[in-house]
């Protein structure tokens, strides 16, 4: 049986801290799957098909990461792609809070699937997607915070 990790997120935009969750998880699960989900309560800076490009572009040659966008439950899409673990990053006390909660009740309604943790290094803690935009959205250079292969999209090219 493979071991298949989805690593639900906006990733608007993909951060180091992303990459580096994805780059540590490696070795742990056969496939992962960066799963883009709409989130109903967020004004994103980059459409969904931007954000599948510039991660897509980031990965081309990594047969084990497959790049997907998706609407509803995490719990669901992780079911549908016969996904038995969930990957999230933990940058602080409160994310933790935030995370134990909703791992709790994606295992209660499918027992089946492990939520599994990895703490952000020391260098990417400060570093989130809210930031980013922000910097973003007022023209500043948000480069140090983004996978250094990664291009952004400011356009449906």
């Amino acid at each position: 049986m493979n071991k298949i990790a989805v690593f639900p997120g906006t990733f608007d935009p993909f951060t180091k801290g992303h990459e580096n969750i994805v780059q540590r998880a490696l070795p742990l699960f056969d496939k992962i799957i960066i799963a883009i989900g709409k989130h109903s309560l967020k004004t994103p800076l980059f459409t969904i098909t931007q954000r599948l490009r510039m991660i897509e572009e980031l990965y081309h040659d990594n047969r084990k990461i497959d790049i997907q966008s998706y609407e509803g439950l995490t719990i669901d899409f992780c079911r549908d792609h016969h996904a038995r673990y969930l990957l999230r990053g933990l940058r602080t006390a409160a994310d933790f809070e935030y995370e134990r909660a909703i791992a709790q009740v994606n295992r209660k309604m499918n027992d089946q699937i492990e939520t599994v943790f990895l703490l952000t290094t020391p260098e990417f803690t400060p570093v989130n997607s809210t930031i980013i935009r922000d910097i973003l959205r007022h023209g500043g250079d948000a480069s140090p915070f983004l996978p250094d292969k990664m291009k952004l999209y400011d356009d449906e090219q």
